[in-house]
């Protein structure tokens, strides 16, 4: 009787010992990959199991046991998540568990500042390499995703929201865009176009219109009285002689080389609005949600002229005799002095 009860004890302290070794075995850090870095994509609805299997033929967990025993031991089983997860260093398999229930999922930033036109946030999209550029603009010419805003649209240009998007690597441009829109439908209120609709702007109007507002200023304290001049030059049903819709249109074209000359202001195209009153047929560029708030809360200011200081920030005239003193003194004689001092 002595010799089973010793017998049992060893058992009992044999069992402990495996427990307490696997216990600390999933505890212990881990990493059996020899590159600085290594990624394991789990696909939607894998289980503990696959999941285990992945890991492990990844080199990221020891064995499937020790991720199988760190997933019993954490409860989460059921809380794994789909996607791709990044390990450049050694980590326990009880850490691997509490990332993957975390969903701290691997993506990368990519930033569209506002104003940005398709063209120009297909750069940024291969700049930062998610793909070529031209499946960027391939993308933004599905104009079905915003067939119920904007029946008219031929394409995107006005409805990606300029923001910054956190991506998987495998990210697509169609993936992108579409995000991009949708982020574009919640800042665009429900008080946004309740006061687009009571100043008579349909939704192709509003946009057009900030995005004017977001070409001519950066400054923030400006963008409502840049909305008044225009606001008030079309009441008046007076040119509005934008600069940035022009350059927009030599682009499309594919004839702007950085600098706007006064031949370039009669280049024929609608969106020349030094020869076609009225706004553009469309956006010039993403407006961000200041611009669209101030596009359609403008200043109250009887103002129809502005022009650059050359630090950022612009002159604002009521008469022409004002803005022509603006002009001579913000414009010509800016320039007479920088070319005195050797500039």
């Amino acid at each position: 009787m002595k010799r089973l009860a010793g017998f049992i004890v060893v058992l009992i302290v044999i069992a402990g010992a495996a427990a307490g070794w696997l216990y600390l075995g999933v505890s212990r850090p881990y990493k059996g990959y020899e590159a600085a870095e290594q990624f394991v994509d789990i696909p939607p609805g894998a289980g503990p199991s696959s999941i285990a299997r992945r890991l492990a033929d990844a080199h990221v967990v020891r064995d499937v046991n020790s991720f199988r025993l760190a997933v019993w031991l954490s409860r989460q089983g059921r809380r794994l998540q789909a996607g791709e997860y990044r390990f450049d260093r050694p980590v326990s398999a009880r850490e691997v568990v509490e990332k993957i229930a975390r969903g701290d999922v691997y993506v990368l930033p990519i930033t569209f500042r506002e104003g940005l036109t398709i063209k120009q946030m297909a750069e940024v999209f291969e700049s930062k390499g998610f793909g070529p550029a031209a499946s960027f603009v391939r993308a933004s010419k599905n104009a079905d995703l915003v067939r119920a805003l904007d029946p008219d649209a031929q394409d995107l240009e006005g409805y990606l929201f300029p923001d910054t998007y956190s991506l998987p690597r495998k990210a697509t441009a169609d993936q992108l865009v579409a995000r991009m829109v949708t982020s574009f439908e919640k800042a665009l209120t429900p008080d946004i176009r309740e006061q687009a609709s009571a100043r008579g702007l349909g939704l192709r109007q509003l946009v057009t219109l900030a995005s004017i507002v977001e070409k001519e200023t950066g400054n923030p304290a400006e963008r409502p009285l840049v909305a008044a001049v225009y606001a008030n030059r079309l009441k008046i049903g007076m040119g509005l002689q934008c600069d940035p819709t022009v350059i927009y249109a030599l682009d499309r074209a594919g004839r702007y080389n950085g600098n706007l000359t006064r031949e370039d202001l009669h280049f024929d195209s609608p969106y020349n609005t030094y020869r076609y009153a009225g706004l553009p047929p469309g956006p010039i560029a993403s407006p961000g949600r200041a611009s669209l708030e101030a596009a359609v809360r403008p200043a109250d200011v009887p103002y129809i002229y502005f022009v650059s200081r050359n630090d950022g920030s612009h002159a604002f005239a009521t008469t022409l005799d004002e803005h022509n003193r603006n002009v001579q003194q913000f414009q010509r004689q800016y320039f007479i002095d920088k070319r005195r001092m050797g500039y």
